[in-house]
């Protein structure tokens, strides 16, 4: 089996209200699909969502680094997982969330070749997921009220972006507490909106409020703060920007840095590399979470997978797909109520997208 040809497809999914985050504002989220097919009529299908605060990379600059992965894959073995992923590393090293897309789709073919779910590719099981729901920062009078509407519609974890004002983010948390009770997981997420002093005044205060934990609460680069904090912190403290692969989470958990890390393949490059992630964590001891940037349920499903099978993954923030007014995606995970997630048991990714919706797409096709 080898791949000969390889399809890239350029998307803007428009959001069901603008997000906000400490590192800027969308109201759309900018997407590659990937089609890889090969000469045995299977077709993997790979997602890439850009967030370039966090990676660096954008749709324009994805692109023309998917064609030369793709130029890279054409003639190749799709089995040999592997070395294949070795050497995208190597070609282009800095564009991880392009990267993951191809991967995925390599995962995809591998998975529908052998005539397993990838999750049982990866040596697991299907087994219960539950995402929760992010509010993205706002008035904290319109954050209560989207907490209220999320518990109400059964979900019982909730994560709140913060960053800003320290006044105004301990009143958008101890609202949001007030207004949900006690019952309710609060996580917060500051992406790195914080100095290490702020953050340690807003988490004390928030210590009463029964948080679960903080997501990267100071600059990724900023190992000392990140280290202070998690020793004086009241809230475990969990490691998101400061950690794209196995090196940096050895770093972090070398220092004592971090309580928990959160895993994205947009940040780890795909499957490959977020296994190893979980592997040093769990040799350490520390748990992991699965994140998103705000794909669609293709990548989603992948990530899904990719959870499913890793038990040291206990945390799970797969709702990126839950804020678009347009879902493209056949077959995939599937939401339920209070945020359950049901996953496929087709081989490999188990989802495809509408090929009307990709016809309105612009297209680059790259041939042997």
């Amino acid at each position: 089996m080898r791949i000969v040809k390889a399809e890239i497809f350029k998307a803007r999914i428009a959001l069901k209200m603008p997000f906000k985050t400490a590192l800027g504002s969308g109201q759309a989220t900018e997407t590659l699909f990937i089609r890889l097919h090969t000469d045995d009529g299977l077709v993997g299908m790979g997602e890439a969502s850009y967030m370039g605060t966090v990676v660096g990379e954008t749709l324009s600059t994805g692109a023309a680094a998917a064609v030369e992965y793709a130029r890279l894959l054409l003639d190749k073995n799709p089995l040999a997982l592997k070395p294949l992923t070795k050497q995208m590393r190597s070609l282009l090293p800095n564009n991880p969330t392009t990267r993951s897309a191809l991967d995925m789709a390599l995962y995809d073919i591998v998975g529908q070749a052998v005539g397993m779910p990838i999750y049982a590719l990866l040596g697991g099981e299907r087994r219960p997921l539950t995402t929760d729901m992010t509010i993205g920062i706002d008035t904290p009078e319109a954050m209560t009220r989207t907490a209220r509407d999320y518990v109400d519609r059964g979900f019982s974890a909730i994560k709140i972006k913060l960053g800003t004002a320290y006044r105004e983010d301990i009143e958008r948390v101890s609202r949001i507490r007030a207004e949900v009770g006690d019952d309710i997981q609060l996580r917060v997420d500051a992406n790195q909106g914080w100095d290490h002093v702020t953050a340690l005044k807003v988490l004390r205060e928030l210590s009463s409020l029964d948080i679960q934990y903080c997501e990267q609460p100071v600059p990724a680069c900023d190992l000392e703060g990140i280290t202070y904090l998690r020793q004086l912190s009241p809230v475990p403290i969990m490691a998101d920007e400061a950690v794209f692969d196995q090196y940096d989470a050895f770093r972090l958990i070398k220092r004592e840095s971090c309580d928990y890390i959160n895993i994205k393949l947009a940040k780890s490059g795909g499957i490959d590399t977020a296994m190893s992630i979980s592997s040093v964590a769990e040799a350490a001891g520390i748990k992991c979470m699965i994140g998103c940037m705000a794909e669609s349920r293709l990548g989603l499903t992948a990530s899904a997978h990719l959870a499913s099978a890793l038990d040291n993954i206990v945390f799970y923030d797969l709702d990126g797909a839950e804020m678009h007014i347009d879902d493209p995606i056949e077959g995939g995970l599937v939401y339920h109520h209070g945020g359950e997630i049901e996953l496929p048991t087709a081989p490999g990714l188990g989802a495809t997208i509408d090929q009307t919706f990709l016809d309105q797409l612009e297209k680059i096709s790259v041939t042997s």
